[in-house]
């Protein structure tokens, strides 16, 4: 069942990164063709949080993340790879889960890869996109193994710490 509620998607950073686990994102593609893919992966970002792209401040780039929660935000990563992430929380109270992993496949550029992604998605509304959306098939999360995000060399020694990477175990 498709994800409409509101309050699902603004809840904070961290509770939104674990309640994806097990979910369903699911894809049209533009031949027609639906596609569904469990997430298995994802990490949080928060704005007061030195690896998150909104810490600085609001930039075009950005500004997806200063939405209210279940906006997309798509961005190039590395020349090559259109990353998928969910907004969370409130407007203007930026963060976001980025999508790691989906269906044995791990690392958020090959994710995207595999479920079609691009940047034309940017800024779109998971509860009303005819796009993507997620679902809710009663699959529950239970082993949850908590880890390092990866990739945020640029960010405070005690946010490469955090634990704000969740994966299905």
């Amino acid at each position: 069942m498709r994800i409409a509620d509101e309050s699902f998607f603004t809840a904070p950073v961290l509770e939104l990164a674990e309640k994806l686990l097990g979910k369903v994102i699911v894809r049209r593609l533009a031949n027609g063709e639906v596609r569904h893919f469990r997430i298995t992966e994802v990490e949080a970002y928060g704005a007061n949080d030195t690896a998150c792209h909104a810490y600085r401040g609001k930039t075009k780039r950005n500004a997806p993340m200063f939405e209210k929660g279940g906006i997309l935000y798509v961005y190039l990563c590395y020349g090559i790879f259109d990353l998928l992430n969910i907004v969370s929380g409130n407007k203007d109270e930026p963060e976001a889960v980025l999508i790691r992993g989906v269906n044995g496949v791990e690392g958020p550029g090959r994710a995207s890869r595999m479920m079609e992604i691009t940047r034309e998605l940017n800024r779109e509304d998971l509860m009303t996109s005819n796009e993507i959306w997620v679902e809710d098939d009663g699959c529950i999360a239970t082993n949850i193994e908590h880890l390092k995000r990866v990739g945020i060399g640029y960010a405070s020694k005690e946010d490469q710490d955090k634990l704000w990477r969740f994966k299905m175990i």
